[in-house]
C-alpha cells in the first residue's frame, strides 16, 4: 500500500474510504491478463485485503463493465470522490477516460494518479516535441528530470464506512488454473506487497553491487526478479529508486556503484518500453516499422515448430531450458528471453506475435509494454531493434553465460551426465558418451541447423534492405 497516491490522495481527503478491485475483462481490451499473471493477481489480491483488514478496512471485490459497478457503488455508499492510479495500456486509457467523463457527469469527482511510472509517457518528448525512439537519449532526457519521493501511508486504520458495499468473494474471481500446472509457482515467488519489500531489501543488501556482472548469468541469483512486484503495483519505481539513492548517502555519489547504474538503466528500459506503447498503441500486434510487414516468415502449418519451441524440445539445451524454466516457474532470466525469442524469430522464422502471445499467458511478469519492446526489439522491428545481422548463436550463447551448465542441467536433466565440453551442443558428442549420458531417446536433435538458419535469415532480412535493421 505504500507510494500508492490514490489511496494516500482518499485518506488524506478524510473521511470513509472504501477499496475495490473490479475485474472487467472487457474494459482491458484485447489484452486481458493470461494464465500466469491471472495467478499472481489472485494471490496479490489476496494478500492486500489481508493489509487492508488488518487496517481496520477491507476489498471490495466486483466483476463486470467497470463504470457500471462504479455507479453502482457511488449509488450504494454515497460516495463523492473515486480515485485511482493510472495504467498505461491503450484498451485501459479508453476505459478509464469513459469512468472519468461518466463520474464527473453525475457530479462526482473522479481523480487519476500516478503510482505506475517514474516518468509518465506524455511528460516526455524529444527537442521536436515527438516521442523518443532511441533509448539512450530518451533516457539521457529522462535523468534530466526530478523523480519524486515516494508517498508513505501512515500507520493506524482506515476511516471505514458505516455499512460495507455487497463483495464477491475473491475465489469467485476465478483466477487460478483448473489443470495444476503452477506448483512451481508457489516454490518461486510471494506475490503481494511483503514479498515485494522483502526481494527489494535482499537485492539491494547482497545483489545490487555485482548486478552488472551476475545480470547475464542465468544459473545465478543475480537479478532483482521484482518485474512481477512492479507490473501490480505492490512496489513501484519511486521506492526502488528511493533504495538505490539511500546507499548513496553516505557517499553522496548516485548512483553508488557501476551495478546500481546498470540497475536504474534497466528500470529505464522499462519506463521507455510504457513511453513507446502510449505513443505507438499499434505495437503488440504490429510492427512499429511498416515495411516489416513484408518479412517472409517460414510455413509451420502444422505448427511442429512452434509446438517444439513452447515446450522446450528444440535440441538447443540453452533454449529449452528457458522455456521450462518459463512453464515451470512463470519467469524467465532475462539473457535467456533474448535468446529464446531470437530463436523463434531468426533460427525458425517464425512471426514474433507468437512467441509475445506466449509468453503473454506463461509469464508472471507478463506486461504489455514491456512484452511488446522485448519482441520487436528481437525481431528488429521496432524502435531501437536489434541489428537484422544480429542472430544469438544459442550454443555460444550458453557456453558464454553458462559455462559450468548450472542452468542447462537444472532444467533439462536428461543431458545432465554430459561433460561441460559437450553440454551446449548434445549431438556433437560420441556416441559412447551420449550412450553414459542416456541422450538417445530422451532428448532430441536440433530441430534447425544453426548455420543453415541463420544463412535463411539473414536472405530474409535482405529482402527488406534499406528499410529494416539499417540506419
Amino acid at each position: 500500500m505504500q507510494d500508492n497516491v490514490a489511496l494516500h490522495a482518499a485518506l488524506v481527503r478524510s473521511g470513509p474510504v472504501v477499496p475495490v478491485y473490479i475485474l472487467d475483462d472487457a474494459g482491458e481490451g484485447a489484452w486481458s491478463a493470461g494464465g500466469a499473471t491471472r495467478w499472481w493477481l489472485h494471490h496479490s489480491l489476496a494478500a492486500l485485503d489481508a493489509s487492508l483488514r488488518a487496517r481496520g478496512s477491507r476489498l471490495v471485490f466486483a466483476r463486470g463493465n467497470s463504470a457500471e459497478i462504479l455507479a453502482g457503488l457511488v449509488a450504494a455508499t454515497g460516495a463523492r470522490a473515486v480515485y485511482w492510479n493510472r495504467r498505461y495500456e491503450p484498451g485501459v486509457i479508453a476505459r478509464d477516460k469513459e469512468i472519468k467523463a461518466g463520474l464527473i457527469a453525475a457530479g462526482v469527482e473522479a481523480k487519476s494518479f500516478n503510482s505506475a511510472l517514474l516518468f509518465e509517457p506524455h511528460t516526455i518528448a524529444n527537442k521536436q516535441g515527438n516521442p523518443f525512439q532511441v533509448f539512450t537519449p530518451y533516457w539521457r532526457h529522462c535523468l534530466t528530470q526530478a523523480v519524486a519521493e515516494p508517498v508513505a501511508i501512515k500507520a493506524g486504520n482506515f476511516a471505514a464506512p458505516s455499512a460495507w458495499p455487497e463483495s464477491l468473494a475473491l475465489e469467485e474471481f476465478g483466477l487460478l488454473p483448473t489443470i495444476k500446472w503452477d506448483a512451481g509457482f508457489y516454490e518461486a515467488w510471494s506475490p503481494g506487497e511483503a514479498g515485494a519489500q522483502k526481494q527489494l531489501k535482499h537485492f539491494v543488501a547482497r545483489a545490487m553491487e555485482t548486478y552488472a556482472d551476475d545480470r547475464n548469468t542465468p544459473g545465478a541469483p543475480g537479478t532483482s526478479r521484482l518485474s512481477p512486484h512492479l507490473h501490480f503495483g505492490e512496489i513501484g519505481p519511486r521506492q526502488v529508486w528511493a533504495a538505490v539513492r539511500a546507499l548513496a548517502k553516505d557517499s553522496g555519489v548516485f548512483p553508488p556503484s557501476r551495478g546500481a547504474q546498470v540497475y536504474l538503466t534497466e528500470i529505464g528500459w522499462r519506463e521507455f518500453a510504457h513511453h513507446l506503447l502510449f505513443h505507438f498503441p499499434s505495437t503488440p500486434t504490429q510492427p512499429l516499422r511498416e515495411d516489416f510487414k513484408r518479412f517472409p516468415w517460414a510455413d509451420d502449418t502444422d505448427g511442429e515448430k512452434l509446438r517444439a519451441w513452447r515446450r522446450g524440445r528444440t535440441g538447443y539445451p540453452i533454449v529449452d531450458a528457458g522455456m521450462r524454466e518459463l512453464w515451470h516457474t512463470g519467469w524467465m532470466h532475462n539473457r535467456v528471453r533474448m535468446i529464446v525469442a531470437s530463436f523463434l524469430v531468426k533460427h525458425l522464422r517464425l512471426p514474433w506475435q507468437r512467441g509475445a502471445e506466449w509468453f503473454w499467458d506463461t509469464l508472471v511478469d507478463a506486461d504489455l509494454a514491456q512484452n511488446t519492446l522485448g519482441w520487436q526489439w528481437s525481431a528488429g522491428c521496432g524502435a531501437d531493434a536489434a541489428p537484422y545481422f544480429r542472430i544469438f548463436a544459442p550454443v555460444t550463447q550458453g557456453e558464454r553465460f553458462d559455462a559450468d551448465g548450472a542452468y542447462v542441467r537444472r532444467w533439462v536433466p536428461e543431458i545432465a551426465k554430459l561433460p561441460d565440453k559437450f553440454l551446449h551442443a548434445p549431438w556433437t558428442a560420441p556416441a559412447n558418451i551420449r550412450e553414459f549420458a542416456k541422450i538417445e531417446g530422451n532428448y532430441p536433435d536440433p530441430i534447425v541447423d544453426h548455420a543453415k538458419a541463420r544463412e535463411e535469415a539473414l536472405a530474409a532480412f535482405k529482402t527488406l534492405r534499406g528499410h529494416v535493421g539499417e540506419r
